[in-house]
């Protein structure tokens, strides 16, 4: 194990053992999930629960812990695992516990998107943790899901936050997924895609090339700029994407006053989240072969909230009943890094047998 690169953050653990003995972490062995996205970082420490036991609903949480952007694409990778580092160690620090009571780590973040992500994970968690700890690293949607099926990887998840993603499992262990590429790729049903879309409007609005939209006074006032050629320099100024993605509010507020470019932005996000997936139910054929059958969806993420009068999580389900009736919503009850949790505990549980 090493030391942390910029501070001293697990000096904890020697007054932990100074005050415990060596041998407290056998009575108190835990594990940590992780939900990381391009807005923050959650990090839960669980107890290591009996696997002949089923797990309670909810589950026992022992400490919470928050941290910044976790995503390697939006910060850069010594951010992200800056990020991580802290996260855990505050998690473990606020439980009482230390690494080396650590039975199982679960990272779930945005970003892994390829075998090659996960294993430069893995390589800097096994610098970090004891050798018997375990690891499993998956995209952040993975944890989205499980949080909504207590840690069992069946059916499909849907994100719609800063970015979005529909991911899918077969009980048999196949996944596919669709979306999740990032805003240059076209994330557009994600937070960044309909903000993206209401400050191009707005710029289309004032030099002429689009219709008047109130996007534009409504989004100066909200940005507490003056005139419309200020929107330039504040988007590049940092063009972060939970940044850009705080103007969704702005955009179902004119929708619901009756705006017309705003209701598309919208109409067009519920068609493109919906398509996503449908992608993914037809690849995994979830929904049987008469296309009939139920699966369950999880609706995670801040765009899939109900408004005063726009509601793009129904509509989304609304659409996607249309071709498979079999579709069951479901809103998690813990949030994504305690699925991260119950999934490092299945895990463990599949291995001890």
């Amino acid at each position: 194990m090493k030391r942390y690169r910029n501070g001293e953050i697990w000096d904890f653990e020697q007054e932990m053992q100074q005050l415990l003995g060596d041998g407290f972490c056998e009575e108190r062995e835990v594990i940590l999930g992780l939900d990381g996205d391009t807005t923050c970082t959650v990090c839960v420490c669980m107890p290591l629960l009996p696997f002949a036991d089923s797990l309670p609903d909810p589950p026992p949480i022992l400490s919470r812990a928050v941290a910044g952007c976790s995503n390697h694409n939006s910060v850069g990778e010594t951010a992200a695992r800056d990020a991580l580092e802290l996260v855990m160690a505050d998690a473990l620090s606020k439980a009482g516990s230390t690494r080396f009571c650590v039975q199982a780590v679960c990272l779930a973040v945005s970003g892994v998107n390829h075998p090659t992500d996960e294993e430069r994970i893995l390589n800097w968690l096994r610098e970090i943790f004891p050798i018997h700890v375990q690891f499993f690293v998956q995209n952040d949607a993975v944890a989205a899901l499980a949080s909504g099926t207590m840690g069992k990887l069946h059916g499909c998840v849907l994100i719609a936050g800063t970015g979005t993603i529909a991911y899918g499992f077969t009980e048999d262990g196949r996944d596919a997924r669709a979306a999740g590429a990032g805003p240059v790729l076209g994330d557009w049903g994600s937070g960044y895609g309909i903000a993206a879309q209401a400050l191009t409007a707005a710029v289309r609005a004032y030099d002429g090339r689009g219709p008047y939209t109130a996007l534009t006074p409504s989004i100066l006032r909200k940005l507490d700029l003056s005139s419309p050629d200020e929107l330039i320099g504040w988007t590049y100024s940092d063009p972060s994407w939970a940044r850009i993605a705080a103007l969704v509010p702005v955009v179902v507020s004119c929708a619901e006053g009756g705006d017309e470019v705003a209701n598309k932005i919208l109409r067009n996000a519920v068609q493109e989240l919906a398509s996503s997936v449908k992608a993914v139910v037809r690849r995994l054929h979830l929904c049987g072969e008469d296309g009939n059958d139920p699966f369950p969806l999880v609706m995670v993420g801040g765009v899939l909230e109900a408004n005063n009068k726009w509601d793009i999580g129904r509509e989304v389900i609304n659409c996607i009943h249309k071709d498979f009736p079999g579709v069951h919503p479901i809103c998690p009850k813990v949030e994504p890094a305690i699925g991260a949790a119950l999934l490092a505990w299945n895990f463990l549980a599949r291995y001890s047998r």
